[in-house]
Formats: C-alpha cells, structure tokens, sequence
C-alpha cells in the first residue's frame, strides 16, 4: 500500500458498519487523517475505528447528504476521500489516489464503484458501469443535502481513476428490494419540497423505461436472476415515490430519512 504521506481525509459516516469499516480505513492507510463520524452505532464500530487510529466524532443523522457534508466540514485537511463504511478501495484505487497532483483546487476524481450482493459482483445492468465522485477539495465542491442518493457538487467534472471502490452494501438480494423500498418516503418529501406532480402515465412509464433501461439495455439479464432483482429495484425506485406523491401519502415534510 501507498506510504501515508498525502494531505487528504478520508470521511466515512457510520451507523453500526463494524463488518466492512476495518477494510474501508486500511485501504485508505496513505491518508493523513481517517475521520469516523458516527450517528449511534451499538456494534463495535467506534472499537474497530479507533484501533485503526481513526478520528472519531459524533452526529446525530442528518440525512445522508447533510451528514456527508457535516464530515466533510469536520475534516483536518481541504483534500476530501469520501468513501461509506461498507467500501473498501482496491490497491489500484488508492496507488492512484496516493499518486494525485493536488495543485489545482478545482480538480475532482470519479472512481468506479463495483457493487456485490454477498460474494457476487453485479456485473451488468443499471450497477455495471457506475462511477462516482470521491476526491475533491472542499473549497471548490461538496455534498448536496439531498436525503438520499446524495452526491457532490462541484465546479468541474470529474476526472475518472483508475482501480475501483468495492462496494459491499448487500448480503441478500432481498435486501437490495428492501432498501428502495425504505428510501421511496424521502425520495417522495423531496419530490414533495420541490412541488413536482404527477400522474398514473407517468409512474408506469417511468418504472417500465427503468426495467427495460437496466435489464435488456444494461444486459443486466446477463447476471441471472440478480440482474432481475436489481431491475426491479429500478422500478421500485422510480415508481414507488411517485405513488406515494399521488396518493397524499408524503407531503413536504423537511426530515431526514431513517438511518441506513
């Protein structure tokens, strides 16, 4: 691994996450901080934390993209690696991080996030090719507060590195199905908040182009009945809140989401 030598924090947020945290904090052993910030973990999280030398402080959950950005705000350094508790970087992904130019404050770097369910990646489908934004300096991006899915802002596009984060949020493929289901209130308050309407055409519609989008033009039937299941996550995702929009069911409401 890298020497720990470069300027950077690494931030995770964490709510019970003691099964994958110990390999999120050594896969990023180059930086100079590691900056745990829990909202009430009862495992042994804050054990596992601080054995490793991380950095440990308390928030109560904000929402993902306001806690992230609460992290964020808690760091030593501007330089930002932002990964969860559940995804560890490959030895590529942090030689590559560990070797950054970080001279230019308005740079930014993707990474590819490779998801398994257990021990089996997900190879296709709407998870097949997804790259998100992980190292940035926080006086030219951030975090927007969104509830859920949150994601960073910043003032150029990323640049892609190569290597990859592992992302290992799942065991069984009946929780990827419970997941949307828990995340569909927010998503619709936030619907609700930016007073977006809808209609029965187009709750169809969206969970169909979903289905279809991640399931034959993602091939995600290449990865069996798994491609399936995450197909009709897409569903799920896409539908479920609008539903709930059109009902009356969620109003504009302003709270965060349960913790994960």
């Amino acid at each position: 691994m890298p020497p720990r030598t470069r300027p950077i924090s690494l931030v995770v947020i964490t709510l019970d996450g003691a099964r994958h945290l110990g390999s999120v904090l050594e896969s990023a052993s180059f930086c100079q901080e590691r900056l745990v910030v829990d909202s009430g973990s009862t495992d042994d999280t804050l054990a596992i934390a601080r054995a490793a030398g991380a950095r440990v402080e308390f928030q109560p959950f904000l929402g993902y993209g306001r806690q992230k950005q609460r992290a964020v705000e808690l760091a030593t350094h501007d330089w930002i690696l932002s990964l969860d508790d559940d995804e560890p970087l490959d030895v590529e992904a942090a030689t590559a991080i560990a070797s950054l130019d970080f001279s230019d404050p308005s740079a930014c770097w993707e990474i590819r996030r490779r998801t398994f369910v257990g021990s089996t990646e997900v190879r296709h489908g709407a998870w097949g090719k997804e790259y998100v934004l992980r190292v940035f300096n926080r006086r030219t991006a951030g975090f927007v507060p969104l509830a859920v899915h949150e994601q960073v802002g910043s003032q150029r596009p990323p640049r892609r590195l190569p290597g990859s984060i592992r992302h290992f949020s799942f065991e069984t493929s009946s929780e990827i199905l419970a997941r949307s289901i828990r995340y569909a209130r927010p998503k619709a308050s936030i619907m609700a908040e930016r007073g977006q309407r809808t209609n029965v055409m187009e709750i169809v519609g969206r969970g169909l182009n979903g289905f279809l989008k991640s399931y034959l033009l993602k091939r995600g039937f290449l990865d069996g009945p798994l491609g399936f299941v995450v197909a009709l996550s897409r569903v799920i995702d896409a539908s479920l809140p609008r539903v709930m929009l059109l009902t009356g069911e969620v109003k504009a409401e302003g709270r965060p989401p349960p913790s994960p």
